[in-house]
């Protein structure tokens, strides 16, 4: 699970970024330096996620910052908000799927 949550964290930020650079080169936003600030801090705090994801709260952190994602688009415009929602599903897959396949293999190396 933590694979597929730590892929899905990796490519917000690089989401993220790309967003962030749109936004402060077509006029988007009125101070770039704040955007710029913002959108940095959101990178910074999406990449910590992936670190914390070892943790106990780790996916409550990637929740949290699901909606900060979803959040930026009262900075970006409502595209950002399609894509934190892209995303949102994105991260509900990995922690799914990811959890079905920790469930197989455990039960796989019950069984050898």
């Amino acid at each position: 699970m933590k694979v597929l949550c730590s892929s899905v964290l990796a490519f917000e930020a690089i989401v993220v970024l790309l967003a962030t650079s749109l936004a402060t080169s077509d006029g988007s936003v009125s101070n770039t330096g704040l955007a710029w600030a913002a959108g940095l801090a959101l990178i910074a705090l999406l990449i910590l996620g992936i670190g914390l994801l070892r943790r106990p709260g780790g996916l409550t952190v990637g929740w949290v910052l699901q909606g900060l994602v979803l959040l930026s688009a009262v900075v970006v415009g409502w595209t950002m908000l399609v894509v934190g929602a892209i995303f949102v599903v994105l991260w509900w897959v990995a922690i799914h799927t990811g959890s079905r396949v920790d469930a197989m293999r455990a039960a796989a190396s019950d069984e050898g």
